[in-house]
């Protein structure tokens, strides 16, 4: 049997003092990571001194047996985006090996801390699982009352433009985001998926649709509920022009929206409108595409996403 390959990247974010600017806070980070993660450049050159975190994974691919672990502590005050440098790749483990023809799992967790009045956003690219991956991630969110999380996650379920499905694989997931109280945990939001085998096909599950996509965010507390209200229906009119079956819901403290479909270009533009929002919504600066993004036309434009 081989050995598991556990790839590490521990993060901490705090705000300092920019030597050039005086007068200027910026979100500064320091990393220790183990391969096959690394850090890429990180820049902190936003007006609104948001920090903007590219991780890599070096090895090209992710198979059966790896484990990936990524950790982050948000201190007081900052505010970041992480994101992956390219679209992650899952490959094929169930009746690839005779020692393991069952296959076997590989596995990312992550842990979010994120302390008073921060904010942080986790925004990888797509994951891609090939015929036969088996594939699980685990995200645990500790969040501060006074502190914003939003995360996105979307994976295409085998390579469609090669004529494949997901077959034998699974993807499987878990997320919760809790705030502390005196009582214990008080769960902002909790969820576990599996999409595998029937839940591939069935009208309750993808319906033959090879990509799914959510978005999470999770508001400081306190925030007027009527104002989140009218955010969501101008989170719903951001699915003109865009193809698949797209869902949103509000939460006690934030909004949850689903994406179903064939297209991870529609998931990613309806996605960037709804961040687009949030953004506004809290008085913050705009998003943009971080520079390891690829290429893609204006996302909040309400038009027909190209063929």
């Amino acid at each position: 049997m081989t050995s598991q390959w556990h790839g590490t990247c521990d993060l901490r974010l705090f705000k300092k003092s920019s030597p050039e600017e005086m007068n200027s806070l910026k979100t500064i980070h320091q990393a220790k990571c183990t391969a096959p993660l690394k850090l890429m450049r990180v820049f902190n050159d936003k007006k609104d001194g948001r920090c903007e975190i590219p991780i890599l994974h070096s090895a090209g691919g992710i198979v059966g047996g790896d484990q990936l672990t990524i950790n982050v502590n948000a201190e007081e005050d900052s505010s970041a985006i992480c994101s992956s440098v390219a679209a992650q790749k899952v490959y094929g483990s169930r009746g690839r090996s005779k020692i393991n023809p069952q296959g076997r799992w590989a596995n990312q967790k992550c842990f979010f801390n994120i302390e008073k009045n921060s904010d942080f956003e986790w925004i990888p690219q797509e994951l891609i699982i090939y015929q036969g991956g088996l594939f699980e991630q685990n995200m645990t969110v500790k969040l501060d009352p006074s502190s914003s999380f939003l995360c996105v996650d979307l994976v295409r379920l085998g390579r469609t433009a090669a004529g494949e499905g997901l077959g034998s694989g699974v993807w499987r997931s878990s997320l919760e985001i809790f705030r502390e109280n005196p009582q214990g945990k008080n769960y902002e939001f909790s969820d576990r998926l599996e999409l595998s085998g029937e839940a591939l096909k069935s009208i309750h599950g993808l319906e033959e649709q090879p990509v799914f996509g959510s978005l999470i965010w999770i508001t400081p507390k306190g925030l007027n509920p009527k104002d989140l209200s009218d955010l969501l229906v101008k989170c719903r009119q951001k699915r003109n022009g865009l193809e698949g079956f797209m869902t949103c819901s509000l939460l006690e403290n934030g909004i949850s929206a689903r994406y179903t479909g064939s297209s991870t270009q529609s998931a990613r533009f309806w996605f960037y409108r709804i961040w687009s929002l949030t953004r506004v919504f809290r008085k913050l600066s705009m998003p943009e595409y971080m520079r390891i993004w690829p290429i893609q036309e204006d996302p909040t434009t309400d038009t027909k996403c190209p063929s």
